[in-house]
């Protein structure tokens, strides 16, 4: 504000809300509503999330659907605890349909260690990633604007992956499909991130969605998991 003259009730009017309103985001880190904020932020010409970080946080997303526990506007918002916490928490079964993912390694080195220790308790885990050769994997990489980066990421996914192999229940192995989403299950949870033309995985949407009564949105991806599994090939171990 400072740096383009803005006063409190200069800006005030420009975005249609009190200059007190203002006084309270400059003075007491007040976080203003995301409408709000976006039109300030436009207005300063700064990013909105330097400005107020709060709003990097998910919404509630319970109106839409029971099933719908939250959304987040960008993979690169969820903090990679979210996925461990999600994963470490599961008893029964862990499903994990990506490309790549290799942040799950890159950020916490421990990953296959949960894994084998979900597994030791008698958790049934899927893993399945990308074939760095399939046409569909090199066409996402171009869409991507990645080039062969993606196929990159997919070979090691399977290196970080291969440890794994053999370990009793757990079960690796690749897919050739056009991913039209990403698939991190955890029993009755679940955090799905989008694909988006153009767009790296990081930079598009996720929603965490918790199993209801059986017949919704949950199921609709358990069970596009299971249809990519059933054309899945096993990983080698070499």
């Amino acid at each position: 504000m400072t740096a383009g003259g803005w006063t409190y009730a200069t800006l005030a009017h420009k975005v249609d809300v009190d200059p007190k309103s203002v006084e309270r985001w400059v003075n007491l880190g007040r976080t203003p509503r995301r409408t709000t904020a976006t039109t300030a932020a436009e207005i300063l010409g700064e990013d909105v999330h330097a400005l107020w970080p709060a709003l990097r946080q998910s919404r509630p997303a319970r109106a839409v659907s029971p099933e719908l526990v939250a959304l987040h506007e960008k993979r690169a918002d969820v903090p990679t605890s979210a996925f461990v916490d999600l994963l470490t928490q599961a008893g029964e079964r862990i499903d994990v349909l990506v490309y790549a993912a290799v942040f799950l390694h890159e950020a916490y080195p421990r990953f296959n260690d949960l894994l084998r220790e979900r597994a030791a308790e008698g958790c049934a885990i899927r893993i399945a990633i990308g074939d760095a050769d399939s046409t569909n994997v090199q066409q996402r990489g171009q869409e991507e604007r990645f080039g062969h980066g993606i196929e990159s990421r997919c070979r090691l996914a399977l290196m970080h992956y291969r440890p794994l192999i053999g370990t009793p229940g757990i079960d690796v192995r690749t897919h050739e499909t056009t991913l039209y989403n990403s698939i991190y299950r955890a029993d009755d949870q679940m955090l799905v991130n989008a694909h988006v033309w153009g767009v790296n995985a990081y930079g598009a949407p996720v929603w965490h969605l918790r199993r209801n009564d059986g017949s919704g949105m949950f199921d609709t991806y358990a069970q596009s998991f299971d249809a990519v599994w059933e054309t899945a090939t096993p990983a080698e171990d070499n």
